[in-house]
């Protein structure tokens, strides 16, 4: 049975991947910030089938001893800060977490076991302002965020580790992919959020920023499976990870608002506050590299992947409503 450790197993993409590995026969760990709050929602209800320990990314010594108790084969970096509005207000902190958190489990796993192979959740918030249309791995890069230069550097020395350790590293340098266990704080799940309450009467409107921002917008399941193929490949390499098409934030409006017979232009407010200081306007994958040697496409079409999560937030809002109700009597 191979392990696997997971930093970030508790966010959208570390609980698909969790879910995967258990599929394929792993034994997961995954590791976690002590707080004194931690949300296990993503993974409770297989939490009794994985082995959660205390890490952290600003402490390389905890990253050292967990290596070397558990021994794993792979480790998957996923855990940062990775809203991008935040990271304009708290840039160092994102910084610290994004990049060097990267640096410190590439020099833990260089010191414990440069054997164990690496998998680093890059970003299409590199990319930022466009250099070339569709982005592929040779497309320069121009982030426009203090997290998209933040995952630059993780990227980057990722590339250095396995060029000066020969250590099994990759970068997948994946595109939006969303899921009804994206963050609210992220615009798809506060569309499709609001979009649930709105059509049970418990809002009247949806506030948004740049609605003209365009995408390339794919299902999460889809793109932790490209995460485990890259180490299962002879050599390890770079790859983009996208569904090839671009759709701007207003039309993924009109297809969650469409979904429940609303027109959305009747609730939809743009608010300044919510644009971003400096603007990433297009984003376009070339997935053919990972096309041609991972075997990897995606599963789910954009509006698939709308409406799965204006359903999701339906059943969840109609289930407090009934809970609310049963409460009441």
């Amino acid at each position: 049975m191979p392990t696997a450790l997971i930093t970030g197993i508790t966010g959208q993409d570390g609980s698909y991947l969790a879910e995967f590995l258990l599929a394929q026969g792993y034994k997961v760990i995954g590791m976690v910030r002590r707080t004194s709050t931690i949300n296990f929602d993503r993974i409770r209800h297989f939490q009794e089938d994985v082995e959660i320990v205390q890490g952290d990314l600003l402490d390389q010594m905890s990253l050292i001893s967990i290596l070397q108790e558990y021994q794993p084969s792979e480790v998957y970096n996923l855990a940062a800060q990775s809203f991008v509005p935040t990271s304009f207000t708290q840039p160092v902190l994102t910084g610290e977490f994004t990049a060097l958190g990267v640096t410190r489990v590439l020099d833990a796993i260089r010191i414990v076991d440069p054997t164990i192979r690496f998998y680093q959740a890059s970003s299409s918030e590199m990319f930022g302002k466009v250099q070339e249309v569709p982005q592929r791995e040779s497309t320069p890069f121009y982030p426009r965020s203090p997290y998209g230069v933040a995952k630059l550097y993780g990227h980057w020395i990722t590339i250095n580790y396995r060029e000066s350790y020969d250590i099994f590293a990759c970068s997948g340098i994946l595109f939006n992919h969303e899921s009804p266990r994206r963050g609210l704080e992220f615009v798809t799940h506060k569309i499709t959020n609001a979009v649930a309450r709105i059509k049970l009467g418990l809002d009247s409107e949806l506030r948004l920023g740049n609605l003209e921002a365009r995408r390339d917008w794919g299902y999460a399941p889809d793109y932790v499976r490209a995460m485990w193929l890259m180490l299962q490949q002879d050599t390890p390499d770079d790859y983009v990870v996208a569904t090839g098409e671009t759709h701007s934030v207003q039309e993924f409006v009109q297809e969650a608002f469409g979904f429940v017979d609303l027109d959305w232009e009747k609730y939809v407010v743009q608010d300044p506050k919510f644009y971003r200081p400096a603007e990433v306007d297009l984003l376009v994958g070339d997935p053919a590299k990972a096309g041609e040697r991972l075997g990897w496409e995606p599963s789910v079409s954009f509006g698939e992947l709308v409406r799965l999560m204006v359903q999701a937030d339906l059943e969840a809002w109609e289930r407090r409503l009934k809970q609310a109700a049963a409460l009441d009597q």
